[in-house]
């Protein structure tokens, strides 16, 4: 892979890294957020989270502009970390499914032994339509016990693609089950929850551990 990344590091409320643009070159930025939230998908209906549950839990109800469902931010609790590619850039691919798969390659690296990247379609759309964690898409990257440790999102515009990338440090399934309105859906979601997603793996040493190896290969020529 060819180099010239813009490399970016941003700190500031959940809300407004968000809205901060990205580009037009090839970008990756860190962003590293100073308030807790919960991040809903473009689409996604404020009607599917408990709004008491997010205020006891000290979370702001924010939205982003990728689709998908929602996602819990927690300061120094995840990494989340964008990428930007132009069109005609070598790593764009007018494929939407295709075109995640370099960033999971990317991310499997720091996820730990054994870690794999989802090539297929989505599963389990309906539950990931509510909390992202719960379906597997394009791209996002599963460990050795086949738990997403690695979550991807992505919007694409004239310009380019942007990847919107989320791995836990630490993960809490029941917060995030208290946080749907739905009994019925919270049920079904604790064991899948608990189960099928986990922290991202290999002893990285924080936000700052992981997303420095992450830049260094990016910048190395990782991946292939």
């Amino acid at each position: 892979m060819a180099s010239g990344w813009s490399v970016e590091f941003a700190r500031g409320s959940a809300e407004d890294l968000l809205q901060r643009p990205i580009g037009p070159g090839r970008t990756v930025r860190t962003n590293e957020v100073l308030d807790d939230a919960v991040v809903l998908g473009s689409r996604q209906p404020e009607s599917d989270l408990c709004g008491d549950a997010a205020r006891r839990c000290g979370l702001s109800v924010v939205r982003r502009r990728s689709g998908g469902g929602a996602v819990v931010l927690q300061r120094e609790s995840h990494v989340w970390i964008d990428v930007f590619v132009p069109r005609g850039d070598p790593l764009w691919d007018d494929d939407v499914e295709r075109s995640a798969w370099w960033v999971g390659e990317w991310w499997s690296a720091v996820c730990g032994e054994g870690a794999t990247v989802h090539r297929s379609s989505l599963v389990d759309r309906a539950l990931g339509s509510v909390i992202c964690f719960a379906s597997t898409g394009p791209g996002e990257v599963l460990d050795q016990r086949c738990r997403k440790v690695v979550g991807i999102s992505q919007r694409r515009t004239r310009s380019g693609a942007r990847f919107q990338t989320i791995a836990h440090l630490r993960w809490d399934p029941p917060l995030v089950v208290d946080l749907v309105a739905d009994p019925d859906l919270r049920r079904i979601l604790a064991p899948v929850l608990e189960h099928r997603v986990g922290p991202v793996g290999g002893g990285n040493g924080g936000l700052s551990g992981v997303a420095d190896g992450l830049i260094e290969q990016l910048i190395g020529g990782l991946p292939p």
